[in-house]
């Protein structure tokens, strides 16, 4: 499948895992906030810590507007391959299109670890 045009940049593969688990594990020990419209919500507000995208949204219109909005607000985002595994790590038994963490609990340093990955990915501009 080929990747939908608001896909910014390529995660790479050892960051998928990490994205997953500190998205999971800020369910359980911080906050999050579920589908597009939260996490559009969250953005405006500048409440997120890093927005985690899924690839493989249809129709792509859906999230599309999120990457631009990101860097328009200069909030960290991910993307990953799958919105059935984002439902997974959310704890939801139906996929997500998008989830922003605004507190990592205990997930922390793999947030912070993931931010700046991104940030070298795109360049080297780290959002907070």
């Amino acid at each position: 499948m080929t990747k939908s045009y608001y896909v910014k940049f390529e995660t790479p593969s050892n960051l998928v895992s990490p994205i997953l688990e500190a998205v999971k594990a800020s369910v359980q020990t911080g906050k999050v906030k579920k589908g597009t419209n939260e996490v559009t919500k969250a953005i405006e507000r500048k409440q997120c810590k890093l927005v985690v995208i899924a690839e493989d949204v249809e129709p792509p219109e859906v999230v599309a507007h999120l990457p631009i909005l990101c860097d328009e607000q200069e909030a960290a985002y991910v993307f990953v391959p799958s919105k059935g595994d984002l439902g997974k790590a959310l704890g939801i038994d139906i996929i997500a299109a998008a989830a922003a963490i605004l507190d990592p609990g205990e997930s922390q340093q793999i947030v912070e670890q993931v931010i700046n990955s991104v940030a070298e990915l795109k360049g080297g501009h780290v959002a907070q």
